[in-house]
């Protein structure tokens, strides 16, 4: 049966790559499955609230333990070294579960969504444990919602039939030409892009005391490539598998690079993130319904959670509070003075480009304390990129010893971007060649990976969160 061999796959896929883990999975499928079952039967909205905090208990409590334990207790010990308390709590040294933060924000979306009345309980454990562990974007996203995904998951199910089944598991060429397409985008951003500029980067922020501003510029810019080609490409290849197999997954990058505000910067980078926390955490809130004070703080504890969701580290918190500031001095600056919002200079070419440029300045420095773990190098980084010394001579050097070709594909990243920018269909575009060109786009993609090919894999960055 089509959906039996789906789920065998997802199980497979994560048993081979979390092992024993997997319990933790089945137990938040069972959980959710059956607690959106007591919220839909509940008799009152007291009784429909109450079962969804324990929903929420259960999976924030399991997301909790295994992500967050060891660095609660480090920092209760680093406390209880500066009171003299003596005695410190030993770590639990818990390994950190393949996808536990993505599933378990899957799962809340059902629950919820059951709970806003935007969806009815699905009819078996079977549907609601594919749409839980959908293989394809189970370990780094996008984050699925229920009220989206299961109902084309009722529909497949819906036309078995006779006929209906042999249609049903026929892959559409459509969907197998555009599928492969953005999937051939993806391994190019990977294997070609993220891999090849990896080692720049690790270079610089292995140890960036001493190092020239530009340098450090320079391993920054590097950083931002890398870590959008790393993501976004899963993102396509796993929205593209999903396409071949006949789901609609919504996409999860639209040039984040070209965003001219804070606001437009989180409509274009991991938009199944930043929406699950709009949606599920700012407008719960109270988002911006109450005074202007309250709205900042919403967006402050959005951003600080939003943060401290990629990891157990004070650096990703750091990274999350740059962005809730962010976001908070934009409105705050909207609302002093809204005749900006109407500005015309803001919709010409060069008050654009100037947008764009001071909105990327400010992301690429958010950057820095995202990729660099170690305090002394994280500040020595913003203050080089920040307070420029404009020496060259040790940069230079550092590009001609060791990174000419990378700097090379970095402006070719940079050349392609912008007109994947201009051309807002690019993969549509490529997907409607002809048979021929079709392929020949295929071949190149191919050559181009095999002959830059680092010589080793390389994780995917979001696979540790």
């Amino acid at each position: 049966m089509f959906l039996e061999k789906i789920k065998i796959k997802t199980n497979f896929f994560f048993y081979y790559s979390s092992n024993y883990l997997i319990v933790l999975l089945i137990f938040t499928t069972i959980w959710d499955f059956y607690f959106g079952n007591f919220i839909y039967n509940a008799k009152s909205t007291k009784h429909k609230k109450l079962i969804l905090i324990g929903s929420l208990a259960g999976n924030l409590g399991l997301l909790g333990f295994f992500k967050y334990a060891d660095f609660v207790i480090t920092q209760f010990n680093f406390f209880g070294q500066d009171i003299d308390l003596g005695t410190q709590i030993p770590l639990l040294h818990l390994a950190l579960p393949i996808a536990i933060s993505f599933y378990t924000f899957h799962s809340i979306t059902y629950t919820v969504s059951i709970y806003r009345g935007q969806m009815e309980p699905v009819k078996s454990f079977t549907e609601y444990a594919i749409f839980v562990a959908f293989f394809p974007q189970l370990v780094a996203g996008p984050i699925l919602r229920a009220k989206d995904f299961l109902p084309q998951l009722r529909e497949k199910i819906d036309s078995f039939g006779s006929v209906a089944k042999l249609r049903l598991i026929t892959i559409q060429n459509s969907n197998l030409k555009f599928g492969i397409t953005l999937m051939a985008f993806g391994f190019l951003k990977k294997m070609f892009f993220a891999d090849n500029v990896a080692p720049l980067v690790n270079q610089v922020f292995a140890a960036p005391i001493g190092l020239e501003s530009f340098t450090i510029i320079l391993g920054t810019m590097a950083f931002a490539i890398q870590i959008y080609c790393d993501f976004s490409g899963y993102s396509d290849i796993a929205i593209g598998a999903a396409t071949i197999m006949g789901f609609r997954i919504p996409i999860n990058f639209n040039k984040p690079y070209f965003s001219t505000s804070p606001s437009d910067f989180w409509r274009r980078w991991h938009i199944s993130l930043s929406s699950w926390l709009r949606d599920y955490l700012y407008i719960p809130l109270g988002g911006n319904r109450k005074s202007g004070a309250r709205t900042y703080l919403n967006l402050m504890i959005t951003m600080f959670l939003g943060g401290l969701w990629h990891g157990a580290s004070w650096n990703f918190v750091i990274w999350g509070v740059l962005h809730g500031a962010y976001l908070s001095i934009h409105k705050a600056i909207l609302h002093r003075y809204p005749r900006l919002q109407d500005c015309k200079f803001f919709s010409t070419r060069i008050g654009k480009i100037i947008s764009i440029l001071v909105m990327q300045y400010l992301v690429f420095l958010a950057w820095i304390p995202f990729r660099v773990r170690e305090t002394d190098g994280m500040l020595y980084s913003i203050q080089k990129y920040i307070f420029l010394d404009f020496q060259f001579t040790d940069t230079i050097n550092f590009i001609l010893a060791n990174h000419k070709s990378t700097v090379l594909i970095m402006g070719l990243f940079c050349v392609l971007h912008f007109i994947s920018y201009k051309n807002h269909n690019m993969v549509e575009r490529m997907a409607n060649l002809k048979p021929f060109y079709w392929i020949m786009f295929l071949i190149s993609i191919m050559l181009a990976i095999f002959f830059f090919y680092v010589g080793y894999a390389q994780d995917f960055i979001y696979f540790q969160f």
